[in-house]
């Protein structure tokens, strides 16, 4: 039988917003797997916050350079947002993002690039020595497009092109550079806010996309209606769902009501030319990692050798 322990029970009420008994029971019911826990509280209707299973668990920060019709983003993460907030440190993510663009999003390459007397692992590594945190550069992107422009966007900003969220945007289009950026910039802002799992459909994970159709349907049988009932309402449910994670048929957070897909239209007439979104990318710090919390008490107890 799987230990269900208190940290497991907090990190998914955290993410899920469900209380602690229906939690617990989640947890027991699937033997601890964390990602089947938070399907079987939406299943049973608790928990309503899928998009909550992918915060932030980990400090750091999102670097951003862009050049040209290039564009890159880096993460590197400590442990506390104390070292986060430490210059040295912000002075380090801003070259990695330079050295990222110039390495076209290569990690490895950006690594083993030159920083300084040696390369950018090594300051790292020093870096690491001198504070004593753990620190990593986690992941590097690059984008580029011709003809077109790259723009980056930098959310709540804590020092110009560094942040915890940073957006990249590639518009292809033969369209004025000036007005072409000032879109592609909104799109970025719009894409921070309201963080899509991809540009359309066809680009959506087939393992996502299937994981939620068996929630949805499951919800949907528990109304009581026949199977074929169900099935029709599943159109529905799932085009909803598309409405919710797909940039092109969201809602423009700009103006609350026209879908990006027609923003585009609207701006390839305006702009006399086709306006299309090349790709897109958004990094969150730490998104996707599970931060290992303890109990300070514990931790001092064990210490005293008590426990």
């Amino acid at each position: 039988m799987t230990n269900i322990t208190t940290g497991m029970v907090k990190d998914l009420r955290d993410k899920t917003g469900a209380g602690m008994m229906d939690c617990k029971t989640a947890l027991s019911e699937t033997a601890g797997d964390m990602e089947a826990a938070i399907d079987w509280l939406r299943k049973k209707g608790i928990s309503k916050a899928a998009k909550k299973a992918g915060r932030a668990a980990a400090e750091g920060l999102v670097g951003v350079a862009v050049s040209g019709n290039a564009g890159a983003l880096v993460e590197v993460n400590a442990e506390t947002d104390f070292v986060a907030r430490n210059e040295e440190f912000k002075s380090f993510v801003k070259s990695a993002s330079e050295i990222a663009l110039k390495e076209s999003g290569d990690l490895a390459k950006l690594l083993a690039a030159k920083h300084g007397s040696s390369n950018v692992q090594q300051v790292l590594t020093e870096m690491v020595a001198k504070i004593g945190e753990n620190m990593s550069v986690r992941r590097t992107i690059a984008l580029t497009v011709d003809p077109g422009v790259v723009v980056a966007y930098v959310h709540n900003a804590t020092s110009p092109e560094l942040g915890k969220i940073g957006v990249l945007v590639a518009l292809k289009s033969t369209a004025d550079k000036d007005k072409l950026s000032a879109l592609a910039k909104q799109i970025a802002m719009h894409i921070a806010a309201a963080s899509p799992l991809a540009l359309t459909e066809e680009h959506m994970s087939k393992d996502v996309v299937d994981r939620e159709y068996a929630i949805q349907k499951d919800l949907a049988l528990q109304s009581g209606k026949p199977e074929a009932v169900v099935e029709k309402m599943m159109v529905g449910r799932m085009r909803k769902y598309f409405e919710e994670t797909v940039l092109l048929h969201q809602t423009f957070v700009i103006d609350g009501e026209t879908q990006i897909s027609k923003v585009l239209e609207k701006a390839s007439k305006d702009l006399g030319a086709p306006v299309v979104i090349e790709a897109f990318v958004r990094f969150q710090v730490g998104e996707g990692i599970e931060k290992v919390e303890s109990d300070f008490a514990d931790e001092v107890a064990q210490m005293a050798g008590t426990r």
